[in-house]
């Protein structure tokens, strides 16, 4: 591939040096780059620049709005990690000019992320969003105890007095997931994880689910007879506030987000890496 976008996170490259530094490694090589911010308005005229993928530099946060931005065109994703720990972000910023040379002379794995749709059935009509990593239904406001209804393909599952409720992809299993207790899972999987926050019980734990199944998560009146107002939010960004009676349907999505993989190292191997970052800077 020769042609890029590049999407900047200019708060964690403030003064566009190190973007600078990747568009003039690609020119020098033969290839053409784009700057791009992280917003849909910013793209180029529909066919004054075909890119082959876009480089998403900053962490776990800025590839997945590029993820959501970008889905309608397949065009594929490779992180660039500017952050202290990134999952989804693989290339790390010191070895930058080796995996633009691998990008170049197309040394590559493209791996297809499955992605969740959510339609909000609300008394003021009905929304849809996406998201790769996770859907999140959480407390609005002050503390508080949330209580909601879950059913799977229109069956009663269970009541949950909790914090709130993950559903993640496989991809999402490393995000929000993980820190409220749920499973890791290897990211090309295609299965729904279904993961309490903080529940007010001793027997919930998380649940996988196939990936042809559907989750409706309803929002009941609260245990004291008062009505609930809740927030949905989609990989971390995009919030919809849901009150009492709501619903909001997820499954998996007819989109996919394209990832590109430079590194031959299993996801374990990846993993334990990771891991092992976390715990030396914690020392």
């Amino acid at each position: 591939m020769k042609n890029f976008f590049v999407i900047t996170n200019e708060v964690k490259d403030p003064q566009g040096g190190f973007t600078d530094r990747i568009v003039t490694y690609i020119e020098n090589h033969g290839g053409k780059a784009v700057c791009l911010k992280n917003e849909k308005n910013d793209f180029p005229a529909q066919g004054s620049f075909e890119a082959d993928c876009a480089l998403v530099l900053g962490g776990d946060g800025t590839l997945l709005r590029a993820a959501r931005n970008l889905m309608d065109g397949e065009l594929p994703l490779l992180g660039i990690n500017l952050g202290s720990l990134g999952y989804l972000a693989e290339v790390e910023s010191a070895a930058i000019e080796e995996a633009l040379d691998k990008l170049l002379a197309d040394e590559f794995v493209r791996e297809e992320r499955m992605m969740l749709s959510g339609r909000i059935f609300a008394a003021g009509g009905e929304e849809e969003r996406y998201a790769l990593n996770d859907v999140v239904i959480s407390r609005c406001g002050s503390l508080q105890i949330v209580s909601v209804r879950i059913y799977v393909n229109e069956r009663f599952l269970n009541d949950y007095c909790a914090d709130g409720v993950i559903v993640a992809t496989p991809t999402g299993s490393t995000g929000y997931n993980l820190s409220a207790g749920g499973p890791i899972v290897e990211p090309s999987a295609n299965l729904l994880l279904l993961t309490p926050i903080c529940p007010h019980t001793l027997n919930t734990r998380s649940i996988v689910f196939s990936p042809e199944d559907e989750i409706t998560v309803e929002i009941p009146w609260a245990k004291d007879g008062g009505r609930q107002v809740v927030e949905a939010n989609f990989d971390g960004s995009h919030k919809i506030t849901m009150y009492t009676g709501d619903r909001l349907v997820i499954r998996r999505a007819d989109k996919t987000t394209g990832i590109l993989r430079l590194n031959t190292e299993s996801f374990l191997t990846v993993l334990h890496k990771k891991m092992s970052d976390v715990y030396e800077d914690r020392k």
